[in-house]
């Protein structure tokens, strides 16, 4: 059974900095597409960032493009979303996802397996 664990989570002002955590049992992150989605009240799921088991550059949603960056260690089957200069606007649910694609996709059903998520809130 495959399980998703978010962690890192948090109250933070505007400009700090957090750290989530995603730690999968039952999936080998170095084996799939690993990716990070966010959901504020009443949005829809967004896109932040993904990481493809193929290599190559990480992908990311425009609004989080160079503040946020996503890695993965392989030893500790855990992926990680540092989140650097937070805004208001950067608060949501934030979700870790697995999947089979070869890229670091944005599109939701290309990840079969989900996290619970994390609240994540920017004050202003």
């Amino acid at each position: 059974q495959v399980q998703l664990a978010e962690s890192g989570g948090g109250l933070v002002q505007a400009g700090g900095s957090l750290r989530l955590s995603c730690a999968a049992s039952g999936l080998t992150v170095r084996r799939y597409t690993m990716g990070w989605f966010r959901q504020a009240p009443g949005k829809e799921r967004e896109f932040v960032a993904a990481t493809s088991w193929s290599g190559g550059r990480p992908y990311y949603g425009d609004s989080v493009k160079g503040r946020f960056t996503i890695s993965r260690d392989n030893a500790k089957n855990t992926v990680y979303l540092q989140m650097n200069s937070l805004k208001p606007e950067d608060t949501a649910v934030y979700c870790c996802a697995g999947g089979a694609t070869a890229l670091p996709s944005p599109a939701l059903w290309e990840y079969a397996y989900w996290g619970q998520g994390t609240q994540v809130t920017v004050s202003s």
